[in-house]
């Protein structure tokens, strides 16, 4: 293999298009082989997601068990997770010149967790999970091929790409959400071509393969290109930035307030489990429990309570904070959708419109990815709103600032020249070097 490869090598210097297509090939048979291990891990995680979910309607006792579950699953991450409790975080580290391992565990770790956190009713998503074991799985691929650092982080970006994308159903913004995750404003092409295949083919073994399908919705009637619904939006949009600002912070404010009064991880998901339960008496709804697709799908076809959205991104946050299981996005989803159907009353805007726009658009900013999120709307709503789902993308993606639920995000280039952050930055650490500024003495 090693003689192979250096006489390929040699020949590729002297034909430019040999090396090429040796890179595609070699790039469609890598980048299938991690889409076909995320798409199928995809697969078996939706429809378990899916019994889990009914199990819990079903039975409204099981809400009981939820600080039992976020205790066992805490125990099981403390005693045999290791950094698997970084998550996500853990993979942009490592496509960051990561020195730690990525390990499979992770996969059923993440996937248990997720399944328990949604059959007792905790708040959260799935993008999270799909994103770690599509992470996870790419290393071990990576491993048992005994490829080097360059193609193991572009097995990284396939992994992201192909989770999301199959998660989704979303190939198109898979692809391009796993290039673009990794630095605020810097975009690499070079895993573009694996990421594609990898988010394609992941997309493809979960629909077609596995027969699992995902929901779509409808924006309906897209009004006509005008100035003054152009303004509306740009209003609604930064509305939807700051809502994700708003949701990301507090959810790494609870992180933090969570672990200083609670040093060990069982007791804090425990309490947080009490939290919830408690929650849901003041409020009186069990809506927020869950994925909370109902609201989403209420959103596109009548008018929810104004509040929706807030009651969603506190029992997330809450959900999360906690140390239970599960992605954000979903959930961003719902708050999105609400909060977009609660402003079309006063923006006079048709709902289901608002509700689109608001679904990309505060999914967009709490992960700094408006080019994902752009064709992301594409995929689920057509291309007939494309020029306001663009607009909601940017604007919101202005307006959430350097925040985001991934801390080990790095900042590539400032979102603003009068914001002056190094380049490299990451999220966790670019509020103290803003208030380390302010602090410092005028000369």
């Amino acid at each position: 293999m090693r003689q192979f490869r250096q006489i390929w090598s040699k020949r590729s210097e002297k034909w430019d298009m040999l090396a090429l297509t040796g890179t595609l090939l070699k790039w469609i048979l890598l980048g299938s082989g991690v889409g076909i291990l995320a798409g199928t891990a995809s697969a078996f995680f939706l429809r378990s997601l899916d019994i889990a979910s009914n199990l819990r309607l079903d039975h409204p006792w099981l809400l009981f068990f939820l600080p039992a579950g976020g205790a066992l699953v805490s125990y099981l991450y403390l005693k045999f997770g290791k950094n698997s409790a970084k998550g996500n975080n853990l993979i942009l580290e490592q496509i960051h010149d990561g020195h730690e391992t990525i390990p499979l565990r992770m996969a059923p770790l993440v996937l248990f967790g997720t399944i328990v956190t949604h059959l007792f009713g905790g708040s959260a998503g799935r993008e999270g999970t799909a994103v770690q074991m599509g992470g996870s799985l790419a290393e071990w691929f990576g491993k048992m091929l005994r490829v080097g650092p360059v193609d193991r982080k572009i097995l990284l970006i396939c992994g992201i790409s192909g989770g999301f994308g199959s998660i989704f159903g979303t190939p198109l913004a898979g692809t391009v959400f796993g290039l673009e995750v990794l630095a605020i404003g810097l975009i690499s092409h070079e895993a573009i071509i694996p990421a594609f295949i990898a988010a394609f083919v992941g997309n493809l073994v979960t629909s077609t393969f596995w027969g699992v399908s995902h929901i779509h919705y409808s924006m309906g009637v897209i009004p006509e290109l005008d100035w003054l619904v152009v303004l509306k939006v740009v209003l609604a949009s930064i509305l939807f930035g700051l809502t994700s600002r708003a949701f990301s912070e507090l959810t790494h404010a609870l992180k933090k307030g969570y672990a200083r009064l609670f040093k060990n991880p069982v007791i804090k998901s425990a309490v947080g489990g009490l939290v919830i339960i408690g929650l849901v008496y003041v409020v009186g709804s069990r809506d927020y429990l869950g994925l909370g697709i109902p609201l989403i799908q209420s959103s596109f076809s009548e008018l929810v309570s104004p509040l929706s959205f807030l009651f969603k991104l506190v029992f997330t946050s809450l959900t999360l904070g906690a140390g239970f299981q599960g992605g954000e996005v979903t959930p961003l989803f719902v708050i999105g959708s609400t909060l977009g159907n609660a402003l079309s009353g006063f923006l006079h805007l048709y709902a289901p419109f608002l509700a689109g726009l608001g679904f990309i658009a505060v999914f967009c900013g709490a992960t700094n990815t408006p080019i994902a999120c752009f064709l992301m709307g594409i995929e689920l709503f057509g291309s007939e709103g494309a020029i306001y789902l663009f607009i909601a993308c940017i604007v919101s993606y202005l307006f959430s600032g350097h925040t985001g639920i991934y801390t080990s995000q790095q900042i590539g280039i400032s979102k603003s020249h009068w914001i002056s952050i190094p380049q490299g930055t990451t999220l966790s650490s670019a509020k103290n070097f803003r208030n380390s500024k302010k602090d410092r003495p005028s000369s």
